[in-house]
């Protein structure tokens, strides 16, 4: 598995790759109690957010790829402790624009879904 971006991503915040070929991903998020929004052990949407941007980015693959915008829907919350999968498949590509579709699962059940709109620069954004 080759991964060619976002090489300093805190995996135990984003989720840990498990697959990467081909336009295709898919990232694990253990989620922890750190994550949690209240005493009752919801899991900040923030969290889902950033794991399903995560496999869009490395489904991309590209050491200059950034995130442009997003059309997201959370269907189901996600309790502390639990395991989801964020699977990523590139969907389009013009130009350096690529269109990438997320989807978040635990136990095979959606919790959210997403469109990725991403951009391959020239050069590093903040260059």
């Amino acid at each position: 598995m080759n991964i060619d971006t976002h090489g300093h991503i805190d995996q135990s915040l984003c989720g840990k790759p498990l697959f990467v070929e081909g336009g295709n991903s898919q990232v694990e998020l253990v989620t922890t109690p750190q994550m949690a929004a209240d005493e009752q052990g919801l899991v900040h949407g923030g969290f889902i957010f950033g794991a399903a941007d995560y496999a869009a980015m490395i489904a991309v693959n590209h050491p200059h790829v950034v995130l442009g915008a997003s059309d997201v829907k959370f269907l189901k919350p996600v309790r502390v402790g639990e395991t989801v999968i964020a699977r990523a498949r590139v969907q389009e590509v013009k130009g350096k624009k690529y269109w990438v579709s997320v989807s978040v699962t635990k136990d095979g059940e959606e919790l959210f879904q997403g469109m990725f709109t991403c951009f391959v620069l020239d050069k590093h954004v903040l260059e």
